[in-house]
């Protein structure tokens, strides 16, 4: 597999942490390089069910080396303790690595989050409040706090005084919260330098000699192309660059260091959170997807939004990450449905949108366009290969291939690792 970059090519969601498992397998290491614990992947192995959110889904493998880089923000307490339970479970995790350059995301980062989103009201944007917009926003203000600062005792206290004092006066005196304590704050985040410290280094060190040495390196994305804050459905989007290149700046390679970018998909669409959906079933089908599914965040818990398969996102997803595969995801949720379908296009004031809009106004109140495929009845939980797949599964498919101009190289029909094949 040699270098391989993996994202999400809808709005996050799409099962990369199965794909991600399953490729692990393959990987000398396993490299995170943006957002924070806002974003969740749950792996099943071997019956037993886990729940990542800052560690790389490798960590569940012996041989693998896994990277969290300097383009992710930490929540030390999270990270922690996702480290306990996966000894509990017996995993090791001495093979972590975190980048020295990673912020931290510290108490005010999560106040305000929650601040500012309520004092948004009904124009709020669906955050999960887990202070990870605030950590960038220091982070590009240049007033963030990163690892090394954290693992420094005397650094650490100093800037959080600042920072504490400066986020105090918003808190209170902006939003009328209740102010931080620095005190507590110190105290907390001391323990916490003292148990991540040993895990701190330069990763991209660590990551650019891997690739160097020949060595199979998986770059493990989080959220989805949808969600990018530059490229993706602007103000509804994460504060990160979850499309391919937020690799090479979350993980410190140049571009040509990565060979292949497969694109993780459902065969159908779900999005959280608000902004426009063109796809959305408010309908007894799309309650259907959600339950069959269990479409329900993997932190948040929230419910998805559901919606037929769109192949405008996907096209989008397939041009700004130059995905050389898709590997589509729940297909047999859509078992048992008599009728599919598939957007191919949009439509609004009589014309026709074939280009994913860079304007989220004009998203808004657009129609979909949709060409309709058979549905199939057979069970394919089990299926192994193509040719395990009913015919109009088969088509369905192929269809989906030709409309984004991509290969489908990989297709889950469960959630076990074992209920994968490639094609």
């Amino acid at each position: 597999m040699a270098v391989t970059a993996l994202v999400g090519a809808q709005w996050g969601d799409e099962g990369k942490g199965k794909v991600i498992d399953i490729l692990a397998q393959k990987s000398d290491m396993v490299v995170r390089a943006q957002g924070g614990n806002n974003a969740g992947h749950t792996v099943v192995a071997n019956g037993v069910t886990y729940k990542l959110r800052l560690i790389p889904s490798g960590i569940l493998y012996k041989g693998a080396v896994c990277v969290v880089g300097n383009g992710v923000v930490i929540d030390p307490a999270v990270i922690l303790s996702e480290m306990d339970a996966l000894k509990d479970s017996g995993v090791d995790v001495s093979r972590l690595k975190i980048d020295a350059r990673a912020h931290v995301i510290l108490p005010y980062h999560l106040a305000l989050d929650e601040l500012s989103e309520k004092a948004r009201g009904a124009g709020d944007i669906g955050t999960t409040k887990r202070g990870i917009g605030p950590c960038y926003m220091d982070k590009a203000e240049r007033i963030g706090i990163r690892m090394c600062d954290l693992i420094k005792p005397a650094v650490f206290e100093e800037k959080l005084k600042r920072n504490v004092e400066i986020k105090n006066n918003i808190i209170t005196k902006i939003y009328g919260g209740e102010p931080i304590s620095f005190e507590k704050t110190l105290a907390d985040y001391k323990q916490y330098a003292q148990k991540l410290a040993p895990y701190v280094c330069d990763t991209s060190v660590l990551v650019f000699n891997a690739i160097k040495s020949g060595k199979n390196v998986l770059f493990e994305g989080a959220q989805g192309a949808l969600l990018d804050l530059d490229v993706g459905t602007y103000p509804y989007v994460t504060s990160s660059h979850p499309v391919s290149g937020g690799f090479c700046v979350g993980a410190g390679v140049g571009p040509t260091l990565i060979k292949e970018c497969l694109g993780i998909a459902k065969a159908y669409t779900t999005r959280v959170g608000k902004g426009p959906f063109p796809t959305e079933l408010d309908d007894e089908i799309g309650e259907r997807i959600r339950t069959v599914g269990a479409e329900f965040g993997t932190v948040t818990g929230r419910p998805r939004r559901c919606g037929w398969l769109d192949a405008v996102i996907l096209r989008f997803a397939v041009r700004v990450n130059g995905l050389t595969g898709i590997a589509l995801n729940k297909l047999d949720t859509l078992t048992g449905i008599s009728k599919l379908k598939v957007c191919v296009a949009y439509k609004k004031d009589g014309a026709q949108i074939c280009d994913f809009p860079s304007d989220i106004s004009e998203l808004e109140g657009c129609e979909p366009v949709y060409e309709e495929f058979d549905g199939w009845t057979e069970d394919v939980t089990g299926a192994k290969s193509l040719n395990d797949l009913p015919a109009n599964a088969v088509k369905y498919l192929r269809a989906v291939e030709k409309l984004i101009d991509c290969p489908i190289k990989m297709v889950g029909v469960g959630p076990d690792r074992t209920q994968n094949f490639e094609i």
